[in-house]
């Protein structure tokens, strides 16, 4: 009798390890594949058959159709550069270039994946639209109140994702740097 409640204990601990570990990599990923620079994270094997098992998961789980990867390559940022999470009643800069790329998109999305609703139904900006200093620099201020500029509202939401897209750029699998790839800096510059 008691070897078959030991049996019976192991089988359930290992049910719930094995749940809990499915779980947790199927809603958060793991870091198997992913290319970071700064605060940019991005999977480049996404759009790929070379996908791993876990990241194919999260995209089945999402919903969200990854970037091939003759087509380009999606970053996305939870923190500025310091390791601050982006909080939506604070100022904060996005600053610099992006990696050689024929276009890119930047856009705000609160943590379920959702676009950022606001007055003004601005989302992001493109490379086309952005106005940017003389030396080909740009800065994009991200925060609840209006701001002179590049300006994306985030209505004051706790917590945010920016994505920063980059389509037909050599960005890729065997970038690794930020002298590879210069990825825009991500400050708070002011919380209430």
């Amino acid at each position: 009798m008691h070897l078959i409640f030991l049996a019976l204990l192991a089988l359930m601990t290992a049910t719930a390890v094995g749940l809990g570990t499915t779980w947790m990599t199927a809603t958060r990923g793991t870091e198997l594949g992913t290319l970071t620079i700064g605060s940019w994270t991005a999977r480049p094997r996404s759009g790929t058959n070379e996908i791993d098992p876990y990241a194919r998961a999260l995209i089945a789980r999402s919903g969200e159709l990854p970037i091939g990867t003759g087509d380009g390559i999606a970053f996305t940022a939870t923190t500025d550069d310091a390791k601050k999470p982006l909080d939506g009643r604070c100022d904060v800069v996005v600053r610099g270039v992006t990696p050689a790329a024929r276009f890119w998109t930047l856009t705000l999305y609160d943590t379920k994946g959702r676009l950022v609703g606001n007055t003004l139904q601005r989302y992001g900006f493109t490379s086309q639209e952005i106005v940017r200093g003389s030396d080909g620099a740009f800065e994009i201020h991200v925060a609840s109140r209006a701001r002179a500029g590049n300006w994306l509202p985030t209505g004051a939401l706790d917590r945010y994702v920016l994505m920063l897209r980059l389509y037909d750029t050599p960005v890729g699998v065997a970038t690794r740097t930020q002298r590879d790839a210069p990825m825009p800096a991500i400050a708070t510059v002011g919380c209430p």
